[in-house]
């Protein structure tokens, strides 16, 4: 069985530079037209940390994946600045579109994991064109005490373990600027009252909303907030024996889950 192709590179935008990986599936040359999986990744993320799961998506759906390192992240030029308390907005209307017309992404499903998951959310109700469809995984769109309690302990682990280490593999000299700034943000007071919920009754896309049962950073509220305010067909998926992270510690059934959404919505 032939295998998906991964290409990458870097490149400009505005004053940052960006890298990119992208997923070919077997039969991309037969079929350029067909929607790309674009994946968003979450606070701490980056290109390398989706691990295998891009190429999983395209052997199991079909379809290309493109995914990128925001500022700040990964191997992508330092962020300009601290981060702000709407900078999931900023991400999803300023920096995102100007993105995807660089890649050349005109058919864009949105699969985000948490911080990823809310950019996301937000640029599918607000962004034009829209979205096809949108896949969230521990998507947040309000704070919870339990959120707050995740990022306490994850400072705790930055200073007092190896934590710090093992993200400076992934992150380089990006680290502690990745860390303070997502930790900072959001322990900082005005994002207490951080909300995004006006920005769902706009997303008329298909939706599908998937949380482990373990989410140390998120309860089901923020599931059933999602599926019952955007304004397009929305699926909820709680998986079992998973915590924050379902395409790394349930991929295969995260995998199934998405190319079955994709199938019923006539995406793939």
């Amino acid at each position: 069985m032939s295998r998906p192709v991964s290409t990458g590179g870097f490149f400009a935008l505005g004053d940052s530079r960006l890298e990119w990986r992208r997923v070919h599936p077997p039969d991309a040359a037969a079929t350029p037209d067909r929607p790309t999986l674009v994946l968003l990744h979450e606070g701490l993320g980056c290109v390398r940390l989706w691990r295998g799961f891009p190429e999983a998506l395209a052997r199991r759906t079909g379809l290309g994946v493109f995914l990128y390192s925001r500022a700040g992240y990964g191997r992508s030029s330092p962020a300009l600045g601290p981060l702000p308390v709407d900078y999931h907005r900023i991400e999803a209307l300023e920096v995102l579109p100007a993105v995807l017309a660089a890649a050349g992404v005109d058919r864009p499903v949105l699969v985000g994991h948490s911080d990823g998951g809310t950019i996301a959310l937000i640029n599918a109700g607000e962004a034009e064109p829209p979205a096809l469809a949108v896949v969230t995984m521990a998507a947040h769109v309000f704070n919870e005490d339990v959120t707050l309690e995740g990022i306490v302990a994850a400072r705790e682990a930055f200073t007092g373990t190896d934590l710090r280490a093992r993200l400076s593999v992934y992150h380089g000299n990006n680290v502690d600027g990745a860390f303070w700034g997502w930790c900072d943000a959001w322990l900082s007071p005005a994002f207490r009252d951080w909300n995004v919920e006006l920005h769902l009754p706009s997303v008329t896309c298909p939706v599908l909303v998937i949380q482990g049962e373990d989410d140390h950073y998120g309860t089901d509220a923020q599931v059933k907030a999602i599926a019952g305010q955007v304004s397009g067909p929305a699926e909820m998926l709680m998986i079992a024996d998973c915590g924050h992270a379902p395409h790394l510690e349930q991929p295969e059934r995260a995998c199934a889950a998405i190319a079955a959404f994709l199938r019923t919505h006539d995406i793939v």
